[in-house]
C-alpha cells in the first residue's frame, strides 16, 4: 500500500481484511478506530488487542475521562502510515493488532463495574492476548491489575503519574481512582521492589514500599538515566505499565481531571518510554484523557502517541 490507495480505501476499521500493515485511508475521513485497525471481538489470530473502558466515577477535579477512548482513537487517525518513529521496527505490521472496542457496563450500578471490567479483560488473556487499554479515569487499572496477575502471578508496575495514588483506603469496595495502588499493594498484585513510579510531584506521606522517581529527579538527571534506573528496578520480572495522562506538565495535557504544573514534557515522556525497550511486559493503559477541557485535542494527541508507544514496548520482547 502507498499514499495513492487513499482514494480508494475507506473505514478500514470494518473493511481492512488484513490485521497486519500500515493504512493510508484520508486522516479526516473513515470510522475512528484505533490506528484504523479492525472493530472486531473475534480475537483468532490476533496478538494485541485494544480495548477502551470509558469511565470516570469520581476524579478530583474535572469529570470528562469517560471520552477519553473516543478522543485517543480519533487522534490516532494521524499515526497509521508510517511506522512510529525511532523504534526500527513496526509493530502495526509485525503484529496482529485489532480494537476490540469498549467495555459495556450499567454506569448507574457502579459496584458492579470492578468485576465487569476484569471479566472484560480475563477474556481477551484467556485468549493468550495482550491488552492494551484506553481509559477512563485511573481505577480502571485495579480491574484490570487483577485479571493479569490472574494470569501471570504478582507484576511488577511501572507508573507514570502526577500521584501516587497511594493514599490509604482499607475499604476494597470502594470504587476510587486516588487509592488503586495503596490497594494493589495491600492485594498482593504488584511486586513493590520491582515497581516504580515516574514524574510524581504531589505529597502522599507512604509510597507503600514503591521506588518513586519524582518530576524534579527526572528533569535533573534526564530521560536516559530514568529509563536506565527503572530497568534495573524491574529488572527481568513480567510488569505492567499505566500512564496517567496528568503525569505530563499541563502545558502538554491540559484536558486531564487533576492537572499539576512541573510535570514532564512530551519529549521527556517519550524518550523515557523508548528507553524502556527491553522491559517485559504484559500490557498497558493510558488513562484521565478528559477531552472537554482541551478544545485543540492536546492531551488526546498525546494519549494517542502514549498507547502506540507502549504497543511498541509490549511487542519488543515478542519480535
Amino acid at each position: 500500500m502507498a499514499l495513492e490507495d487513499a482514494k480508494t480505501q475507506i473505514d478500514d476499521a470494518f473493511r481492512r481484511e488484513d490485521p497486519r500493515g500500515l493504512s493510508y485511508e484520508n486522516a479526516f475521513a473513515g470510522a475512528t478506530s484505533f490506528l484504523r485497525r479492525k472493530y472486531t471481538r473475534d480475537l483468532t489470530g490476533i496478538d494485541l488487542a485494544v480495548t477502551g473502558v470509558p469511565f470516570d466515577q469520581a476524579v478530583t477535579n474535572r469529570t470528562g475521562a469517560r471520552f477519553g477512548p473516543r478522543a485517543i482513537r480519533e487522534a490516532s487517525t494521524l499515526q497509521p502510515y508510517d511506522p512510529p518513529y525511532g523504534w526500527g521496527y513496526d509493530p502495526m505490521s509485525e503484529f496482529a493488532i485489532a480494537d476490540y472496542g469498549d467495555l459495556a457496563f450499567d454506569y448507574a450500578k457502579v459496584w458492579e463495574f470492578p468485576e465487569a471490567l476484569q471479566a472484560h479483560i480475563a477474556g481477551i488473556l484467556a485468549r493468550d492476548v495482550g491488552t492494551l487499554v484506553l481509559g477512563g479515569d485511573h481505577f480502571v487499572t485495579l480491574p484490570i491489575l487483577r485479571a493479569h496477575v490472574d494470569k501471570y502471578g504478582p507484576l511488577a508496575l511501572i507508573q507514570f503519574d502526577a500521584h501516587s495514588d497511594t493514599w490509604v483506603d482499607d475499604d476494597m469496595e470502594r470504587v476510587d481512582h486516588g487509592t488503586f495502588v495503596y490497594k494493589a499493594v495491600k492485594l498482593g498484585l504488584i511486586d513493590v521492589e520491582r515497581s516504580v513510579q515516574i514524574g510524581i510531584r504531589t505529597s502522599c506521606e507512604d509510597h507503600c514500599g514503591i521506588h518513586v522517581i519524582d518530576a524534579p529527579e527526572v528533569h535533573r538527571i534526564g530521560p536516559a538515566a530514568v529509563a536506565e534506573k527503572v530497568r534495573g528496578i524491574v529488572g527481568d520480572a513480567l510488569a505492567y505499565l499505566t500512564f496517567d495522562i496528568d503525569c505530563l506538565d499541563p502545558a502538554f495535557a491540559p484536558g486531564t481531571g487533576t492537572p499539576v504544573w512541573g510535570g514532564l514534557s512530551s519529549a521527556q515522556a517519550a524518550a523515557i518510554l523508548r528507553g524502556l525497550a527491553g522491559v517485559r511486559l504484559t500490557g498497558g493503559d493510558v488513562v484521565e484523557v478528559s477531552p472537554p477541557f482541551d478544545h485543540g485535542g492536546i492531551t488526546a494527541v498525546a494519549g494517542a502517541h502514549v498507547a502506540v508507544e507502549i504497543a511498541c514496548l509490549w511487542g519488543w520482547t515478542r519480535r
